[in-house]
């Protein structure tokens, strides 16, 4: 069922029954002269929303910011956290403003603007975001969802005339992003020394995405329970990541959801050239976030997240007993991951040392991520395509020899194999080059390059004749790019 017009949504306002100390009510501040650049329908229909309803002027002004959600209650929330493994204290919403939560045909979803102006929270920052990062946000958030990776989702972008000073003048964009829940590692650090509101906090986050957690038992066991789910849900996570040469660029504990879906997609990148220390954020200097030290940072944001429990009054043995499991939990969804990619029927112990001589291979010639995995279903029976990826061919003909004899232990039909791989292995990823095409284009008010890449990152796996150019390499010119913080 869904309706023509926002204002026929069903809106509650669950977060914003929490105590005031939580976030500040307040309106966003509206954009002159606001544009629609683009609307997710795949993602309206979640809400509820029609097609139709995306092209009212009612639509636009609520993700422009200048009319709130039917019946919604606009705030900005407020966390903490630590950055690049510094306790940064006090941070929160800093252009971002909830308007509400809809009640959708398939469960609830909160909807948030992300450049809609200054909030108390907004530190030195101006509260808008620009058409680049909008947009890069937008393109991820679909192709995370398009891959299977949880993750928020993005509903619209609107453009405008006002000027944002970033390294350059830029112009301001909202981001609508939808989630059913923006509540942080960073919003449970907050309460650190404040055991009501944490449990407060803690109360409302079991209560609605994990009741399972109050299976009897004390509220000590609950609280447990709760850190073990957590634990859980990020380690295959990360392990999702690792697997699909993502890389999220700025793992503050203030970036991590409690749900354990990918947030807030500032300087993040799907790898080209494989290397095992790759950074994709150029402010990351000391390379905290490369891909081969996500797990491990994961890892290390769950202990801060645990930490803020002690102040319930629970043994830090109990706790650490929750996050023991954390490394187990993400290499069963890892070797999980990598069986499907390799065409393996299931991961066996002796797999290990293949797998580390494949990263060791891709590391060493730079070869291609997506590629190299797409183009190893194919291999076995027609190897040219798959060796013209390394510069050192004869290297990667003795790997797959090894790969051949391990695929005979499986004793399965080829085409099963070869299809397995191919749903596993996406020809389409979004790659820094094609974010930046799209970008331009959008500068200019064009969205046609970012209906192309919706339409091919939902079904990254399926080849579309006429579109090899989104599936091959990085060109020349894409090396000199860069992103950071500010994108």
């Amino acid at each position: 069922m869904t309706v023509d017009t926002v204002d026929r949504l069903q809106v509650i306002n669950s977060f914003a029954q929490l105590p005031a100390d939580f976030y500040t009510r307040l309106q966003p501040q509206p954009l002159r002269n606001p544009r629609l650049l683009h609307a997710n329908a795949e993602v309206a229909a979640l809400l509820g929303l029609s097609e139709a309803a995306l092209q009212t002027p009612e639509f636009l002004r609520v993700c422009a910011g200048d009319a709130g959600l039917p019946g919604g209650q606009a705030l900005a929330a407020v966390y903490s956290g630590h950055q690049f493994g510094v306790w940064a204290g006090q941070l929160g919403d800093g252009r971002a403003h909830l308007l509400g939560e809809v009640v959708g045909p398939s469960g609830t979803w909160e909807v948030q603007l992300k450049g809609s102006g200054l909030t108390p929270y907004s530190r030195m920052g101006d509260g808008r975001a620009v058409v680049r990062s909008s947009v890069r946000e937008y393109l991820a958030s679909e192709a995370m969802a398009g891959l299977g990776i949880p993750t928020t989702r993005a509903l619209a972008i609107v453009t405008a005339d006002d000027p944002v000073r970033r390294e350059t003048i830029e112009k301001a964009a909202v981001v609508t992003r939808v989630s059913p829940s923006f509540v942080r590692f960073g919003s449970f650090e907050h309460w650190t020394g404040h055991p009501d509101n944490l449990r407060i906090l803690l109360d409302y986050v079991v209560d609605k995405f994990y009741p399972e957690c109050r299976a009897g038992g004390s509220q000590d066991e609950t609280a447990l329970r709760f850190l073990r789910a957590v634990v859980a849900r990020s380690a295959s996570l990360v392990a999702h990541w690792q697997t699909a040469g993502f890389c999220h660029g700025v793992m503050n504990t203030d970036n991590m959801s409690i749900l354990g879906l990918t947030l807030d997609y500032g300087p993040y990148g799907f790898m080209d050239a494989f290397q095992i220390g790759h950074i994709c954020n150029h402010t990351d200097t000391q390379g905290r976030y490369a891909w081969n030290v996500q797990p491990s940072v994961m890892h290390w944001n769950l202990y801060r997240l645990a930490n803020s429990l002690v102040g319930l009054g629970l043994e830090p043995d109990a706790l650490r007993e929750q996050l023991q499991p954390f490394e187990a939990d993400f290499l069963d969804a890892y070797q999980v991951n990598l069986a499907r990619k390799f065409g393996w029927r299931a991961w066996e112990e002796q797999d290990a040392g293949l797998v580390d001589d494949w990263w060791r291979m891709l590391h060493m010639q730079r070869a291609d991520f997506t590629l190299s995995f797409r183009m190893l279903a194919d291999a076995p029976r027609d190897p040219e395509p798959f060796l013209a990826l390394f510069t050192d061919r004869g290297a990667a003909s003795a790997w797959l020899v090894r790969y051949v004899q391990r695929l005979a232990r499986d004793a399965r039909p080829d085409g099963e194999r070869v299809a397995q791989m191919q749903r596993a292995n996406p020809l389409y990823v979004l790659r820094n080059h094609l974010a930046e095409i799209a970008i331009r284009a959008a500068e200019q008010g064009d969205a046609g390059e970012i209906d192309t890449l919706l339409k091919l990152l939902r079904d990254p796996c399926t080849a579309r004749q006429g579109y090899e150019s989104y599936a091959g390499p990085a060109p020349e010119w894409a090396r000199d790019l860069e992103v950071s913080c500010s994108s």
